[in-house]
């Protein structure tokens, strides 16, 4: 496997998924993996691309989780709640 393909995601950061991404896709865009490794690669691809999306997500709720004062500018934060 290509470098970073042997970490398991849930320990990555979202750059160490989002650069283990990348490198799957160029692994699949040169056309020289066998089709086995092809399939294998695509389905850590798609894990990869869930798991920094997920993180995306996170980070975009914390971020409308902002409160805003009366004159429309950011006054603080509220925790951020998964589950709501």
């Amino acid at each position: 496997m290509t470098e970073g393909q042997d970490k398991p995601i849930a320990d990555m950061s979202f750059e160490e998924a989002l650069r283990a991404l990348e490198i799957t896709v160029r692994g699949l865009e040169s056309g020289d993996v066998p089709l086995d490794e092809s399939i294998a690669l695509y389905e850590r691809g798609e894990e990869l691309r869930k798991a920094c999306q997920k993180r995306l997500d996170a980070a975009q709720a914390k971020i409308d989780k902002i409160v805003q004062g009366s004159d429309g500018k950011p006054a603080g934060t509220v925790p951020f709640d998964a589950d709501s």
